[in-house]
């Protein structure tokens, strides 16, 4: 693709459409100046193709010297302090021989410049076919053999993980915390996690937004911090889906990136919004087939290749499948502080708290959601 101009992209929205991109796509000459901070980078050839992705802009660069990946985000969304605690942790699991892309630095040993109202970083390009770079966030493996090769990979980026002990990300949106799903009172620390995020505290204002979590946290999450107390807490991905995954010929995930919302967490933790994320159609959800949104196969097999590579992780996934049906609480969270405080989209927030929030855990007590854990249950422990 040509410098795609804002007339010509789209991105992925809320829904299954194509949207327009909040974040303007990035020119041939933007990429051009930034690229002169990173001494390794060489000149700009040609902008192969724009990220779909819809947090941030994107763009696959052609250079003499391999292929590069700018990206760019509002400075509201990641600071140049932001970026470096993911880089940190990239570089620990590259030092581990996780494959991972390089993270260019600039002449003063910087992992990210800001520009204006902008903060970029840059990646050389990792090994591996990007099979599923135009497909949704919640989009399924193309088998069961993928699922398979991805919790494979998985394990084994939680084996490289240890030893990397950098506390948990600053304040920030759009990343996948865990100090609500583990603590104690739940709703009081929800309380506290919205104190600190005014836009979040502002949207949620009016809306009986304590009793809609109690409820949830009653019916989905009673005794969930006592099943998680033994978890080792260690920094995880947190958005393990196939769009993150760069895949080799004969199936295996030959590269991992995308690190956005990797946070300290835990290893069960990561394990259930992997299931989250790739065994649910959830952009199905409430167009008449709710009942066939899930697939325990993936799930299982998915499963199936963790406990490969951690043959000891049945407490693991034990507790993954107690987390499920909440893990993606917390995101959750952050994407309506992002909507509502960083885009001033009131609608999209709203779909988040409605659809997203409450309409994933809602579906999880439904005759079809129990079925679906019930079978993944029955199956998926490795005793």
């Amino acid at each position: 693709m040509a410098d795609a101009g804002e007339t010509t992209h789209r991105v992925h929205g809320m829904g299954i459409a194509l949207e327009a991109p909040t974040w303007p796509a990035i020119t041939d000459g933007e990429a051009a100046a930034v690229l002169q901070w990173f001494p390794a980078a060489a000149r700009v050839e040609a902008l192969r193709w724009h990220s779909p992705r819809p947090f941030s802009a994107a763009t696959l660069i052609d250079t003499a010297r391999g292929a590069l990946i700018l990206k760019r985000h509002d400075r509201r969304v990641r600071s140049v302090a932001g970026l470096a605690e993911e880089h940190a942790f990239i570089a620990h699991l590259a030092a581990a021989g996780t494959p991972v892309p390089e993270v260019l630095r600039t002449a003063d040993g910087a992992s990210a410049v800001a520009v204006g109202d902008w903060t970029y970083e840059l990646h050389r390009r990792g090994a591996g076919d990007d099979l599923y770079r135009d497909r949704p966030s919640w989009t399924a493996f193309e088998s069961h053999d993928h699922a398979h090769a991805a919790g494979v990979a998985l394990a084994r980026l939680h084996e490289a993980s240890c030893g990397f002990d950098a506390p948990a990300r600053s304040v920030q949106p759009l990343v996948a915390s865990f100090g609500i799903l583990s603590a104690a009172d739940p709703v009081a620390a929800a309380e506290d996690y919205v104190e600190a995020r005014p836009a979040l505290a502002a949207f949620l204002a009016g809306r009986p937004w304590r009793r809609a979590l109690a409820a949830l946290f009653a019916g989905a999450g009673e005794g969930l911090a006592q099943g998680i107390a033994g978890q080792v807490l260690l920094w995880t991905h947190n958005d393990w889906h196939p769009s993150n995954l760069l895949w080799a010929d004969d199936g295996s995930v030959e590269t991992v990136f995308d690190f956005g919302l990797a946070d300290r967490t835990c290893a069960a933790h990561d394990l259930a919004i992997a299931i989250e994320r790739t065994a649910f159609a959830w952009l199905e959800l409430g167009q008449g087939r709710d009942d066939g949104i899930g697939d325990p196969g993936a799930a299982l097999a998915l499963i199936a290749g963790y406990a490969a590579i951690r043959p000891q992780s049945h407490a693991d996934i034990a507790a993954a499948l107690r987390l499920l049906p909440l893990v993606h609480v917390e995101f959750a969270l952050s994407e309506i502080a992002y909507f509502a405080g960083v885009v001033g989209d009131v609608e999209a927030a709203s779909l988040a708290w409605d659809g997203y929030l409450l309409g994933h855990a809602d579906w999880f007590r439904s005759a079809a959601g129990l079925d679906f854990l019930a079978r993944v249950d029955a199956r998926g422990r490795v005793r």
